[in-house]
């Protein structure tokens, strides 16, 4: 399976399930995340620079190393798990791991301002950490 895809299902997959009221059941896949995540440099320059992040963001961020570690799963068949701390001034750091091995990691400040310029870059970015995962794994196995 394509790696983009993967993410991508994935990613959608874990939005899907957590959304109780069927809000974005009308919504396509591709809506759905780029109304999520993605953000044109004119929708940041309506975003504080200064400003506290709330749950809802801390869980979409969260989401995306989720999926990152639900579809390194479903490549290679070892569990992960994702740590996530993060401050209410958007602060933080996730880290991806299986057993002792950090898939992939990734610090944050100004978190509330996190997103991808375009839908491409939301699909070119978790195929990368995909990719890095795999690597990391493979290296560390031999």
């Amino acid at each position: 399976m394509e790696l983009r895809k993967l993410f991508l299902d994935t990613l959608v997959g874990q939005i899907r399930a957590l959304d109780q009221f069927g809000t974005w059941s009308n919504k396509s896949d591709e809506e759905l995340l780029n109304e999520k995540y993605v953000k044109t440099k004119e929708d940041l320059k309506n975003i504080a620079i200064i400003a506290d992040i709330d749950e809802m963001q801390i869980q979409d961020i969260r989401l995306i190393y989720q999926a990152i570690a639900l579809a390194f799963e479903k490549l290679t068949g070892v569990m992960c798990s994702v740590v996530m701390e993060m401050s209410h001034e958007g602060f933080g750091r996730v880290v991806v791991f299986a057993n002792d091995i950090v898939l992939c990691e990734k610090y944050f400040k100004d978190a509330h301002r996190f997103s991808f310029r375009t839908f491409e870059k939301l699909e070119q970015e978790g195929e990368k950490y995909l990719i890095k995962a795999q690597e990391k794994y493979k290296k560390y196995k031999s």
